[in-house]
């Protein structure tokens, strides 16, 4: 029960000599109470000072997190997988990391975020957890999808977008993600590297992209892989509508017209 950091006093010693007891690593508001012998004003008090120091962490409005183990020094750090299980354990939700933090796991972006990115079906906006942030986006159950898992050097399993995903999102998300038109180059970069990878991002384009996204991926294919049947899985998912719009959407739509795609093309 020793640590280098803080003394632990009487009541938070009790409170961990329970938690070990029972393995838990979830502690919920009002479970203590009974088994500490303690009131509801008491047991706030209990959590919200083991927070505050860094002992336990706020998961989200009455759970929390506990380690198995008192850290070395009093300082809790579960880590961005441990947190993201828990939490969709608790909203009994799915997730999968994105954008930006997507970005820079595939090596597309060297820019290390500060913030986790992740698409889910349950929570909406930024939340700090610990000394972590996320910027949860929460979307359909049928946006959901198109994953790779891998584990931590924990042995913790994170979920991401796979790579035909994440590509596919930086041109669907591009205003969210500020990732165009440098999301074209990463196109270009991977597919010349992994051919095999144009197949799997038209098939998530059709499934998890719009019709603009379809366009905008369905020109840049089609001037780099010279696949007439590759393309046509693009081109019959096209509307009928004679609107056109930007290659580039954040610049002026200023430039040539393909009919084919119905994209301006300005830069």
């Amino acid at each position: 029960m020793k640590s280098k950091g803080p003394e632990l006093g009487n009541l938070s010693s009790r409170f961990f000599a329970f938690v070990q007891l029972k393995k838990l690593d979830i502690v919920r508001t009002g479970e203590i109470i009974p088994i500490l012998d303690i009131s509801a004003s008491q047991e706030r008090d209990l959590f919200r000072r083991l927070s505050d120091s860094g002992w336990i962490l706020r998961l989200k409005r009455g759970v929390y997190l506990v380690p198995t183990r008192i850290p070395a020094g009093g300082k809790y750090g579960p880590g961005v997988a441990l947190i993201l299980k828990k939490l969709m354990e608790e909203e009994q939700g799915r997730y999968q990391i994105c954008g930006p933090s997507a970005f820079n796991f595939y090596g597309l972006d060297d820019q290390i975020p500060s913030v986790t990115y992740l698409y889910n079906n349950r929570i909406s906006g930024k939340r700090s957890i610990g000394s972590l942030a996320f910027q949860f986006i929460k979307v359909s159950d049928e946006r959901l999808g198109a994953i790779n898992a891998v584990l931590t050097r924990e042995n913790r399993e994170m979920v991401y977008s796979s790579k035909a995903r994440t590509l596919m999102d930086a041109v669907y998300d591009w205003s969210r993600f500020n990732s165009l038109p440098r999301g074209y180059d990463w196109i270009k970069a991977e597919i010349r590297k992994e051919f095999k990878l144009a197949s799997e991002l038209i098939e998530v384009t059709v499934k998890y992209g719009n019709m603009a996204t379809i366009r905008r991926i369905g020109y840049l294919l089609d001037t780099l892989v010279q696949k007439p049947k590759m393309i046509n899985r693009l081109r019959s998912e096209l509307s009928t509508s004679s609107s056109l719009i930007p290659w580039n959407p954040g610049r002026s739509s200023k430039g040539t017209i393909n009919r084919k795609w119905g994209i301006i093309i300005n830069g």
